[in-house]
């Protein structure tokens, strides 16, 4: 568990790099999931919400796109 958490923070930093509203509302959300699901004991819930916190972590790495502008018509 506390190594997917350590995961999503890491890829919350390098795709929000520089981006510190979306560094914090990323941070806040990855802290409110794992605190809303800190007592779960039911080992097959516990598979599944990791298996989610993985596939979050993939779809941020692979999907999320940070644009910055570089003129006034171009990003």
């Amino acid at each position: 568990v506390l190594k997917i958490f350590k995961l999503l923070h890491r890829t919350r930093q390098e795709v929000f790099k520089n981006d510190t509203k979306a560094l914090e509302a990323a941070r806040q959300k990855i802290n409110e999931e794992f605190r809303n699901n800190r007592d779960e004991t039911s080992e097959e819930k516990i598979n599944e919400l990791l298996k989610i916190a993985s596939d979050v972590e993939v779809i941020l790495r692979t999907s999320v796109i940070q644009a910055v502008h570089t003129d006034s018509d171009k990003i």
